[in-house]
């Protein structure tokens, strides 16, 4: 059994320094590893060797990807908040803030139990999320972490060992092969093999030695004679052997493969300069060699979604052995083996990965959305596997450039992709020369042409419901929006005069300078044109917008002195909170059918025998009787909290629990039920907060708003 050894920092030292030249980067981590060393002082692993000497080896893994000083650093302290009394402030006074966050982040992601048990989402889950979606480098700290865990795996009982392999392949494996770490993926999966399925793994490393005498020698001479070959053709090249891994040979035995069935046993890995020489080198081969029919793939052309590019071809080589070539660039080569960290910047400043391979990685955030989710454990895992690492397609416009789109992207996506304009004037797609719906689902490599008509009223509502990409999707509802705010306005002014009318308000009164200068403050609009805009979509109330102004006070006071009857029977829900004009001390209710909550513009409604019921000022059932009412105002209580439901119209409910939860911890909001009420056209939700002020519910609702799948939220009036 392999046993990892004890690491020394000086030998780290000398590795980082071959790539990091800036010394206060190295200085930085040799404060780190004093620092942790300290803190781990004393504690052992299970393996024997002194606890600092995991995170060292963790370090070391992220150091053959070239990892920047930050991640070395994180990856060195990640233990150190869940093992030891350090605190994330000694940190930040330590090592500073952008540190202390990816420490932070993993230790949080290190406390999720992935052991595919269903687990319905909690305040603790909401922030791990939000944490893990800031930067990739902490994923790329915990498979590192993974790996050396793995390595060392040995020293656990059975059922944890196979219990973690599991884990490791259906979680986080894939994850690697998303990122396109090779070199990580690859360890992972040999050592997760060992430990789910000791007999097949070890059998296939029996078979494998007993060959491999024979296939060292006959891959060696190959070696020879390909780079003599290229290099007679003056391209120059490197080529190296390339061992089959035990976990492919397993993937491909288990689909009912022989042995002597896989081509790939013996393999050659090539290096040239240019992308052309690829190309040459590629000829070159087969003119010597015969290749394999259907066993070329040109990924440098169609690269991988994790960014993957080479060329593959299989060719009968010397004494009738099957060779599997690869050929790439050096650059190729190094993205290949390290995936997105091969794209770690170097600064004198510091550094970041490129912004737009984090892009790339939302995905990410939905696993962790899925995990919080209340499925079983097979729908899990296939929800990982298939949902969120769904392929990514390539189709071809009729010109032969590629468009990437990910799986079950119809012909609007693609619209789209080429310009928002042809996506607006699209009437129709042909795909291989077949006329095609719009909602039909592309595959890999399909031919499209997508007509327009200049004269088109643009796309249809129903087409955000077919398409796949968020692209599209918000294109569309952009289109929508700005072709709405013309009937909007119009909606608006119509809606306000008729008010106006209504109220018995004149003209002259309400669109008096002062009067227009205060409604416009109030809602924090820049002109008359907005006011109409809210109007018309129903943001604001015009009843709220014409009332707030011209209701007669004086009238109300004596209407209460009047109509307030049968004291004893009022139930006093809260004598203080609540401020009646002119008088003290009366008892109020607060109505169910709107609940106002503070901050909301309220009036009093005087109820025969039942006190002053409070109402929104925008709610019908205060407007019933106008010479019932009465002003009131709220008297703040600080630690009062309001009953408030929301209603959540939305356009796909696929994780959308996990999104509207993860909003609710960051506005301090308690969640008293969540009620799915899906109907036939929309998904529809109801939730049931204590909020405790207008202003954090309407920043709440603005922030769920901004979720692409919801459409619209309201606050329920019955």
């Amino acid at each position: 059994m392999k046993k990892t050894t004890e690491i020394d920092f000086s030998q780290l030292k000398k590795d980082i320094s071959k790539y990091i030249k800036n010394k206060k980067k190295i200085q930085l981590i040799e404060k780190v590893y004093l620092f942790a060393k300290e803190k781990h002082h004393g504690v052992q692993r299970l393996t024997g060797e002194d606890y600092i000497h995991h995170p060292l080896h963790v370090a070391n893994i992220l150091i053959t990807i070239n990892a920047d000083a930050e991640t070395i650093a994180a990856a060195i302290l990640h233990d150190v908040l869940e093992d030891t009394d350090t605190e994330a402030n000694e940190l930040k006074e330590n090592f500073g803030e952008e540190i202390t966050e990816l420490v932070v982040s993993l230790t949080k992601i290190n406390k999720l139990n992935f052991r595919l048990e269903s687990q319905a989402a909690n305040a603790n889950y909401r922030k791990i999320i939000v944490g893990l979606s800031k930067d990739v480098r902490v994923i790329i700290i915990k498979l590192a972490d993974r790996l050396h865990n793995m390595r060392t795996l040995w020293v656990l009982p059975e059922k944890q060992q196979k219990e973690t392999a599991k884990e490791t392949l259906d979680i986080l494996i894939p994850i690697a092969h998303r990122l396109g770490i090779n070199q990580i993926k690859s360890e992972l999966e040999d050592l997760s093999l060992r430990y789910l399925k000791p007999d097949v793994y070890f059998s296939i490393v029996e078979t494998l030695n007993k060959t491999k005498k024979d296939r060292d020698i006959a891959v060696e001479e190959m070696m020879l004679n390909v780079s003599e070959l290229l290099r007679k053709h003056q391209i120059k090249n490197k080529v190296k052997g390339r061992a089959k891994s035990i976990f492919s040979i397993y993937q491909k035995l288990d689909k009912g493969r022989e042995f002597r069935d896989i081509y790939d046993l013996m393999a050659l890995r090539i290096f040239v300069d240019t992308e052309s020489d690829c190309y040459q080198a590629l000829g070159i081969i087969h003119s010597k060699y015969r290749p394999i029919p259907k066993r070329f793939k040109d990924f440098i052309a169609m690269p991988k979604t994790n960014m993957y590019q080479s060329l593959h071809t299989t060719v009968f080589g010397d004494k009738g052995n099957v060779f599997e070539i690869q050929i790439r660039t050096y650059k190729m080569d190094e993205v290949a083996e390290k995936g997105i960290a091969s794209h770690w910047g170097y600064k004198e400043g510091g550094s970041k990965l490129q912004s737009t391979l984090e892009e790339k990685l939302q995905f990410y955030r939905s696993i962790i959305e899925l995990k919080t989710s209340n499925v079983d454990d097979d729908d899990f895992v296939s929800s990982v596997k298939q949902d969120v690492f769904d392929e990514t397609i390539y189709v071809f416009t009729p010109k032969g450039d590629v468009i990437e789109l990910p799986n079950g992207a119809t012909p609007i996506d693609f619209a789209y992709k080429v310009h928002s304009q042809v996506g607006e004037k699209m009437v129709s797609a042909i795909v291989n020369n077949n006329i095609v719906p719009l909602d039909y689902q592309l595959k890999n490599q399909d031919i499209i042409k997508v007509n327009t008509n200049p004269n088109s009223l643009g796309p249809s509502r129903e087409w955000i419901n077919m398409v796949k990409t968020a692209q599209a999707k918000n294109k569309i509802k952009a289109f929508f929006a700005k072709a709405d705010k013309e009937k909007y306005y119009e909606n608006g002014e119509e809606l306000l005069s008729k008010e106006l009318r209504t109220q018995k308000v004149t003209n002259q009164s309400f669109f008096a300078d002062e009067n227009i200068s205060q409604v416009l403050k109030h809602y924090k609009l820049t002109n008359l044109e907005e006011l109409y805009i809210a109007i018309g979509s129903k943001k604001i109330s015009v009843k709220e917008v014409v009332a707030r102004d011209y209701l007669d006070s004086n009238k109300k006071e004596e209407v209460v002195f009047k109509k307030i009857t049968n004291e004893d029977q009022v139930k006093n829900v809260s004598r203080n909170e609540i401020i009646v004009e002119g008088m003290d001390d009366l008892k109020v209710n607060i109505a169910k059918c709107c609940q106002p909550i503070f901050g909301d513009e309220i009036i009093g409604y005087i109820t025969k025998g039942h006190g002053i019921t409070v109402h929104r000022l925008n709610c019908p059932n205060s407007n019933n009787c106008k010479e019932r009412t009465v002003d009131v105002r709220w008297n703040k209580q600080e630690d009062k909290k309001y009953l408030t439901n929301l209603i959540i119209y939305a356009n796909h409910d696929q994780n959308l629990l996990l999104d509207i939860m993860a909003k609710t911890a960051n506005f301090d909001l308690h969640v008293k039920h969540f009620n799915d009420l899906e109907k036939k056209d929309d998904y529809v939700f109801e939730i049931v907060l204590l909020v405790s002020e207008k202003t954090a519910l309407d920043k709440f609702i603005q922030s769920l708003e901004n979720i692409k799948e919801i459409d619209r939220v309201e606050r329920v009036i019955r």
